[in-house]
């Protein structure tokens, strides 16, 4: 069988562009290896072209276009999944145009596919006094249970999205003063976060419980279940929900399901609220641009009143509200007419 000039590109792409000259981390790969996954369903269903037949030219914009309205429209994804998908799309053909200057027109066709505009959606947060709560639930009556609230405690104190959470190695934390926690993100860029002290006590005694802190141990998971491999992403937020949903007994408005990305948002609002510099606040996430954290600034509309309040504080009047029907001398106008 004749190897394609799609699959030769696709696999090329895959093997060596995205992890050799991007350097992109494995969950980006993951994503958009579910990309072309789709694709290919797609083509073998719908367009009637066998993945192990197509052609880059089989592959035009108005073939795409009809890829990302049925991914719309029959698998029911949102316009945010719709445009991660066009991303990986373009990432794709921008590489193809480089090596296929044949195919330029068509691959310019292609990146000129324009991602959708959708209503942003609110910025759901918990309250400090809600964070709390729930921080405190697990509780420490077993193993499990102490290992539980410190997981939660490191995740919202380090505002780590749930992989940074669970690719921690041992060798990532230093309890030392000053205790320090040192995340991987995207792009497999680092940043060091301070830790609490609250937070830095629970981590050493959870290390010291599990026989962490001996040598040898610095390559272990920091969190890990019970055959000692690493937490899943699905795992941490498997333990978020079954605290959540008692926590929602309290308080019904709570999203019924809480995700790990919320404590993230919730570190970040309860900083900025305490007068933290979004500068500071952008490192602590691990931001690239300062335009992303800003977002929590626009969202923040209880700062925004107590400013409003602090600008104009006797402007208007405070008086309570006369009823009219009070006023004798007006009743007796009104009814001599």
């Amino acid at each position: 069988m004749k190897i394609t000039d799609f699959a030769r590109h696709v696999t090329d792409f895959f093997t060596k562009y995205l992890p050799e000259v991007k350097n992109m981390s494995e969950n980006t790969i993951f994503s958009y290896r579910d990309t072309f996954r789709l694709l290919l369903a797609y083509c073998r269903d719908y367009e009637k072209i066998a993945p192990e037949k197509i052609q880059i030219t089989h592959v035009n914009d108005t073939l795409l276009l009809r890829f990302l309205d049925w991914l719309e429209k029959e698998r029911g994804c949102s316009v945010v999944t719709r445009n991660n998908r066009l991303a990986a799309i373009h990432s794709f053909f921008k590489y193809v145009q480089v090596w296929e200057p044949k195919h330029m027109l068509a691959c310019q066709r292609i990146l000129q596919i324009p991602f959708k505009k959708h209503q942003k959606t609110f910025i759901e947060h918990l309250s400090p006094e809600q964070t709390q709560e729930l921080l405190a639930l697990p509780g420490f009556k077993s193993q499990k249970a102490r290992r539980n609230t410190t997981l939660l405690s490191v995740l919202y104190d380090t505002g780590a999205r749930v992989q940074e959470l669970c690719d921690l190695r041992v060798r990532d934390v230093r309890i030392e003063k000053p205790p320090i926690i040192t995340l991987t993100g995207k792009g497999r860029k680092t940043r060091q976060v301070p830790l609490m002290t609250n937070t830095a006590n629970l981590l050493y005694s959870y290390m010291n419980e599990n026989k962490l802190l001996q040598n040898g141990k610095q390559d272990m998971p920091l969190f890990f279940n019970q055959i000692q491999a690493k937490l899943t992403r699905g795992g941490v937020s498997y333990l978020l929900h079954k605290y959540a949903n008692k926590l929602s007994i309290k308080y019904p408005n709570i999203h019924k399901k809480l995700t790990p990305h919320i404590l993230r948002h919730s570190k970040a609002m309860h900083l900025y609220q305490s007068g933290v510099n979004l500068v500071y606040i952008r490192d602590i996430l691990g931001h690239v641009n300062i335009s992303t954290t800003d977002t929590y600034a626009r969202a923040d509309t209880e700062s925004k009143r107590k400013a409003l309040e602090n600008a104009y504080p006797d402007i208007t009047p405070n008086d309570t509200y006369i009823d009219w029907k009070l006023d004798l001398n007006l009743m007796d106008f009104l009814n001599s007419l």
